[in-house]
């Protein structure tokens, strides 16, 4: 070959292969910066798993919307090829199939058609004046106790976790519970944490339940409990497992957008004077920021037949990974990917997965995003952070990415 010619694609492989998923990310708003091999290999590469297995890695934006809509590609992770990340997880691989994310349709499609009233834009509206007092009580009380505070413990995680009691009906007293609960599921640190976890919250919501079929309350699990378990439409274990998921997903997720928004918004002080100067740009910026900070990095799927993509073919059994971090952040979707812009067309992220997977809650997301960070920066217009960004831990990359602490004042 003569020296000037182009080095061949095929050439580009072993770097691409070399590249371990998941990793942890160096700044909390940005992917990793060891995926930057995956933004410049778009829209499919290989990546490797904890136990050095190779999976198809999705990077490009077009290709992640198109193959997240294929029926071919599966949630079932008893699927023994099914991609699992961590050792941790692997040691816990369930025998059952978890409800909703778990499931194919038809299965999942009825699964889904019981809770889609529950979460739809008029049940969110309606639920919009109750987001609003319980932000405004926390803020009272971080305002009353008087700088500095946590942030997150004080207001981001029980914003979400205030409100998906209400709409399940589980009580908030137990709150503490659940709460940590769900960490010892999502963060370990060993394969018995989640374990007991999972086991612990099933126990929970099995009590819960029973104790709804003597006295019925309002909410979705009661709803659950009078219509379908009742007719024999689901059967306890199902609901148990569709209540996990929704009371772990519905303050887990929008308690890290709450957090890390909050943090990114200050280390943006420009971005941040916009939102001030014209509060109406706030909805665009929750999309932005949906896009920008992609929580949930790396949605799961195993092909069941063998798919054909981009010049590729993607084998029967092979794992697939979507990293919705570098899928977001995608030049041929978004211009300059890496820099916040409220005024860009970000709705078409991929954040909250796309297809019929695609996040049952997500009206209820925006609903609480767009009111607690509107407000805090309302009424705290000289909030800042009370440490060093650099000092400011956050989570590691096998987890829904947020911050573990985030002191601040006013």
């Amino acid at each position: 070959m003569e020296i000037g010619n182009p080095i061949p694609v095929a050439c580009e492989a072993p770097m691409t292969e070399a590249v371990a998923f998941p990793q942890d990310r160096t700044c909390p708003y940005h992917p990793p910066t060891a995926y930057r091999p995956l933004r410049e290999s778009r829209p499919l590469s290989r990546v490797t798993l904890y136990d050095g297995r190779s999976v198809w890695v999705v990077t490009g934006h077009a290709t992640a919307r198109r193959l997240l809509s294929d029926q071919r590609l599966s949630t079932d992770s008893t699927n023994a090829a099914f991609p699992l990340p961590t050792e941790r997880f692997a040691a816990v691989r369930s025998r059952r199939r978890a409800a909703l994310l778990g499931v194919d349709d038809p299965e999942h499609n009825a699964q889904r058609r019981m809770l889609i009233p529950s979460f739809t834009l008029k049940r969110t509206a309606d639920l919009r004046p109750r987001i609003r007092r319980t932000v405004d009580e926390l803020i009272d009380a971080m305002v009353e106790q008087g700088p500095p505070a946590e942030l997150v413990s004080a207001f981001a995680l029980p914003v979400p976790s205030i409100v998906i009691c209400d709409l399940l009906g589980v009580p908030y007293a137990d709150h503490h519970f659940f709460e940590e609960q769900s960490r010892r599921l999502l963060r370990g640190p060993a394969a018995e944490d989640i374990e007991d976890a999972r086991e612990q919250l099933e126990g929970y919501l099995g009590d819960l339940v029973e104790r709804k079929r003597d006295k019925p309350g309002e909410g979705v699990i009661d709803d659950l409990v009078a219509q379908q378990l009742a007719h024999g439409r689901l059967d306890k274990q199902e609901l148990i497992a569709m209540a996990t998921i929704l009371l772990v997903a519905g303050h887990e997720t929008t308690a890290n957008m709450i957090s890390l928004g909050t943090f990114t918004l200050l280390q943006h002080p420009e971005q941040w004077a916009e939102l001030k100067a014209d509060p109406e740009l706030m909805p665009a910026a929750v999309e932005e920021l949906l896009r920008f900070l992609s929580i949930a990095d790396g949605m799961l799927r195993v092909a069941t037949e063998d798919i054909e993509t981009d010049g590729v073919t993607i084998r029967a059994d092979e794992g697939v990974i979507f990293s919705t971090s570098v899928i977001n952040r995608d030049t041929s979707a978004y211009p300059e990917p890496d820099r916040l812009d409220w005024h860009r067309s970000a709705r078409h992220h991929v954040a909250f997965g796309f297809g019929i997977h695609q996040c049952l809650g997500q009206n209820l997301a925006r609903a609480e995003m767009e009111i607690a960070l509107g407000t805090l920066f309302e009424r705290l217009p000289g909030l800042r952070l009370a440490a060093p960004p650099e000092e400011i831990p956050f989570k590691p990359g096998d987890t829904i990415q947020g911050m573990l602490e985030l002191p601040v004042a006013w």
